[in-house]
């Protein structure tokens, strides 16, 4: 009896035993499930973290590249994260760690954003300046040409000058004598002499020209100018004679003969287009003056 009652004690304690083996297996099992998901878990993070640090750095490189401006900036963000990706590779952090290095991620990314706007802004400014550096040695080649032009056109104007007045001082004019005016009033078809301004139809100039043999069978042009009592040329027949911007009422060409010679001209006015006052008379050879006088109308 006694034998028997031991061996059911014995089986006892094996049974229990074996369930404290089993419970420390069961256990054992359960802490290795859970380290090894947890190792699992930083795996995958591990993974993503790495993805994103890796194409943040290649930004970073991009940008270091594009913009010197930055490099201080950009040489700080690729240490942080170089150091990060060395911390993971090791696998030296938990779960906070990982929360902490998630939180700096997203400021280096808020960084990074705000590098990118600063590096589109500065490759704007670049490009607007890029621009108006073209807008300006675009107006500076077109004042260089103007300036050349307007050289260019100042020197033929001083060649003209000098050839104008070489012209003049060799050259020889009339000289004329005796310069009068005389208004008419017509009768039919037939002139009546007369000052009263407001009858006056056509106004005669007469000038005598001197002899002078060495002038002598030469066709020579001469300008007749009247001007009214606001020193206004006077027209004929509604036209006048413009030459080097010179404005004259009559253009009048003679054959000189070398002896003295007496010409005259006259231009029609329409009756009333005068007033009463001082009017003048201006003969020109070319652009010179040769004779003038004053004549009165009532």
């Amino acid at each position: 009896m006694e034998s028997q009652d031991n061996k059911f004690n014995y089986k006892i304690i094996l049974a229990a035993l074996v369930a404290v083996v089993i419970g420390i297996l069961i256990a054992f099992y359960y802490s290795y499930a859970q380290s090894t998901a947890q190792i699992d878990f930083l795996e995958q993070e591990k993974a993503i973290l790495v993805k994103d640090l890796t194409i943040m750095k290649a930004d970073v490189d991009r940008l270091s590249a594009l913009n010197e401006v930055n490099e201080i900036e950009l040489e700080d963000s690729k240490y942080k994260v170089q150091q990060l990706i060395d911390s993971v590779g090791r696998l030296t952090f938990t779960i906070d760690k990982l929360r902490e290095f998630k939180t700096e991620l997203r400021r280096l990314e808020a960084k990074n954003d705000s590098l990118k706007l600063k590096n589109n802004f500065l490759r704007y400014n670049n490009m607007l300046l890029g621009d108006k550096y073209e807008e300006t040695r675009r107006q500076m080649e077109e004042l260089r040409a103007n300036s050349s032009s307007l050289a260019e056109a100042e020197a033929l104007q001083r060649r003209k000058i000098l050839e104008l007045n070489q012209q003049l001082k060799t050259k020889s004019y009339l000289k004329l004598q005796y310069p009068e005016a005389a208004s008419y009033r017509l009768r039919g078809t037939r002139p009546i002499k007369t000052n009263k301004a407001s009858t006056i139809e056509k106004i005669r100039g007469c000038f005598t020209i001197m002899p002078d043999p060495s002038e002598a069978n030469t066709e020579k042009v001469l300008y007749i100018q009247f001007l009214d009592i606001d020193k206004q040329v006077i027209e004929d027949n509604a036209n006048t004679i413009t030459v080097n911007g010179n404005v004259y009422s009559k253009r009048v060409e003679v054959l000189f003969t070398g002896d003295e010679m007496l010409v005259c001209d006259y231009i029609s006015i329409p009756e009333g287009s005068l007033d009463e006052g001082i009017y003048t008379l201006n003969v020109f050879e070319d652009e010179r003056l040769l004779a003038t006088s004053e004549f009165q109308l009532k």
